[in-house]
């Protein structure tokens, strides 16, 4: 049987990916329009999903060998998101012009820290 916590993990990962993605977007919009209200909402809900994320990956997990290989590395993917965000933030205040590269630089992030996604699907 399947440990439901790993749910909980794919979850939050998967969320936090989905809302990082979306901050990518937004970054780059460049229409008259305001963006799609599910990007706006994947964003809002940024900040949420960072510290859930946190908390997941800052506890001990406990369970099978296979179980805990696949939550080390969603929690490893969770850590290397929060960072790429942190840096994303920083380069965005200290020089606002570079919104697009520091967007292109956390896109980047996204795909690498989630590059081994094999591992925990």
């Amino acid at each position: 049987m399947k440990d439901q916590r790993l749910k909980v993990f794919r979850g939050a990962i998967d969320a936090l990916v989905e809302s990082l993605d979306a901050l990518v977007r937004v970054s780059r919009w460049t229409e008259a329009d305001a963006p799609p209200d599910p990007l706006r909402t994947a964003v809002s809900k940024l900040v949420d999903r960072l510290g859930a994320a946190n908390r997941l990956s800052s506890g001990t997990f406990l369970g099978s060998p296979a179980d805990a290989n696949k939550v080390t590395a969603m929690c490893a993917a969770m850590k290397r998101l929060d960072a790429a965000y942190v840096t994303y933030r920083k380069r965005v205040t200290s020089a606002p012009e570079q919104v697009v590269d520091a967007a292109a630089a956390l896109e980047l992030e996204i795909a690498e820290a989630t590059g081994g996604a094999q591992y925990w699907r």
